[in-house]
């Protein structure tokens, strides 16, 4: 499936992100994620940023898994991630130990705003 967004170049430190933007969902499945991640590493981006309205629902339910094989994919290819959302009243305990935990990292962050990154 062909995936149309809009890419929004942001330099920071010599570091290269693309933030994406849509009108619809950008991930619902590891392929997309998988799509993303290869379009924007070979297209020389360092990181991309994601806004959580474009990845659907189902990634967030850590149970089916979707979440952490697309992450594994960009930590393997040492390519950092952004969801950009409101992460404040998540009411899952394991979905909100996960963004704290991924938050101590540097891979993958969970950020309330566009303006928390490029800060």
């Amino acid at each position: 499936m062909e995936l149309n967004y809009k890419v929004i170049n942001h330099e920071m430190a010599e570091v290269k992100l693309a933030e994406l933007t849509a009108d619809t969902y950008l991930i619902q499945s590891v392929d997309d994620g998988l799509q993303l991640l290869g379009d924007m590493y070979y297209s020389g981006f360092d990181a991309i940023i994601l806004h959580s309205k474009n990845i659907v629902p189902d990634f967030f339910d850590l149970k089916n898994k979707m979440a952490g094989e697309i992450l594994q994919k960009f930590s393997n290819y040492r390519m950092r991630l952004f969801i950009v959302g409101d992460f404040s009243s998540v009411s899952s305990k394991s979905l909100s130990d996960f963004i704290r935990e991924s938050n101590k990292g540097k891979q993958v962050n969970f950020v309330g705003s566009l303006d928390e990154i490029l800060a």
